[in-house]
């Protein structure tokens, strides 16, 4: 069992546990030894640093390089870069491994950790479990302080660049005026130079970092922002990223938010159509709307459902053998290009195929039956099992018999904060929210809950 890797790396406040410089040093002296372990020939293992614009990064890089470089390693800063870029990085470049300090879309004071091999891929759930043991084996840090740091190297934004330039496969976007909203993040440099270089008019939003204002208010949990923006400048698309870019939501020119699913289902429609959907197949989550799967069936293409996080994808499109998967969130995997979810990568693509022809944004959004769904966080102090809580488990299953067969219901834990997650789904939105609302209620009555998330 993993008692500090969540769905997606190491995640929590900036200076407190698990992100306090003991842990953060272990890590990287961990990380060092589970390369050897795992057969890494390089005798000084070279590990690639990214990191978002949160002002506690610089810290916690010192603190994993500090940890690489005493465990006889050679941690490389390749400085501020998309999450996906990293990845892309570390497996270009033969690193043995990447690390990226984000916390995503999460606000300023937090921040995390993000695990990569040398392939580019997060580490799955053992071997993160086999890296917490070496991490706890770990000797304690010099009381000295810091004895080794990173080198320096931000020449790899170009490779970047070059790798977006070539997805686009020769399409170009002149005469298109593209609103981007950077959420202060990861991408605030590099996704106005990329559309740029694609010929696009670019207008863009969120893009002042300060190391405080990192998705605040902006980004792609806040798809109206750049919607408004769309229809003020009268532009042809836009598109919201989260603060290390590995998320997408996109916005047609008459201010509709395009979320994830959509994305899907425009990227896979197109495809099948092009011949290049192996199997007619694309995988999401179980969060992703009923509607999408219907209208995915019209067009004679099947919908696999994983577990929600954009490596659960991963793992059941390689089992599968699909190109193409993603979440509602707007994580998208094109696999034909990247083993990770690429905010920008997602951007070109969905431009790219737009100024092809794959077809009107709004009226393909009208093609997607929307199933009424509802989602709400609770705070939780414990997160015991659910299937075997008689009580839990007992309201949920009375909540499926009240849904029917039209509905669905998902309850799962957050794995990056101490949330349970209610989701529901059905054909008529009232009951929808009375059952989430009751379920909600079991879960901050068992769960000792002081307050709503």
């Amino acid at each position: 069992m993993r008692k500090l890797f969540g769905t997606d790396g190491l995640r929590g406040v900036a200076g407190e546990p698990p992100l306090d410089p003991d842990t953060l040093y272990r890590l990287g002296f961990g990380l060092v030894s589970w390369l050897r372990g795992s057969g890494a020939d390089e005798p000084v293992p070279r590990i690639c640093i990214g990191r978002d614009t949160r002002e506690s990064c610089e810290a916690i890089v010192a603190r994993l390089a500090d940890g690489i470089g005493e465990s006889g390693g050679a941690a490389v800063d390749v400085e501020v870069l998309p999450t996906p870029a990293l990845a892309l990085l570390t497996r270009r470049d033969e690193f043995a491994a990447g690390l990226m300090v984000s916390a995503s879309h999460n606000p300023f004071q937090d921040n995390g950790v993000k695990v990569f091999d040398g392939r580019g891929s997060k580490l799955p759930d053992d071997a993160e479990a086999r890296l917490e043991r070496l991490m706890d084996a770990a000797p304690p840090p010099r009381p000295e302080g810091p004895g080794h740091t990173a080198e320096r190297q931000g020449r790899l934004r170009d490779e970047y660049l070059g790798f977006l330039e070539s997805c686009l496969e020769g399409v170009r976007l002149e005469g298109a005026r593209i609103v981007l909203d950077t959420a202060h993040g990861a991408a605030t440099a590099l996704a106005p130079r990329t559309f740029e270089n694609a010929g696009a008019s670019v207008v863009t939003i969120g893009n002042a970092p300060d190391g405080r204002n990192i998705n605040d208010g902006l980004g792609s949990l806040h798809p109206e922002i750049v919607a408004a923006a769309v229809l003020e400048k009268r532009a042809d698309l836009g598109f919201a990223f989260d603060g290390d870019a590995d998320r997408c939501v996109a916005v047609s020119n008459s201010g509709r938010v395009l979320d994830g699913d959509f994305i899907l289902y425009y990227l896979g429609r197109a495809l099948k159509a092009a011949g290049r959907l192996p199997g007619s197949a694309v995988v999401s989550t179980v969060m992703s709307n009923l509607g999408l799967e219907k209208a995915l069936e019209r067009e004679g293409i099947r919908m696999h459902r994983a577990p929600v996080g954009d490596r659960y994808v991963l793992e059941e499109m390689l089992a599968r053998g699909c190109r193409l998967g993603g979440e509602q969130s707007g994580h998208v995997i094109l696999l034909d290009y990247a083993p990770t979810g690429d905010g920008l990568l997602t951007a070109l693509t969905l431009a790219r195929l737009w100024r092809c022809g794959a077809g009107d944004l709004d009226e393909t959004l009208d093609a997607i039956p929307r199933f009424p769904q509802i989602l709400r966080n609770v705070r939780v102090s414990a997160k015991p099992a659910i299937d075997s809580h008689p009580v839990l488990s007992d309201a949920v299953r009375r909540a499926e018999r009240r849904l029917g067969p039209d509905g669905r219901i998902v309850v799962r834990y957050s794995g990056t904060e101490p949330k349970a997650r209610v989701m529901i789904e059905g054909l008529e939105a009232r009951s929808v929210e009375e059952l989430a609302d009751e379920l909600v209620e079991v879960f901050r009555r068992e769960l000792g809950v002081t307050d709503g998330g």
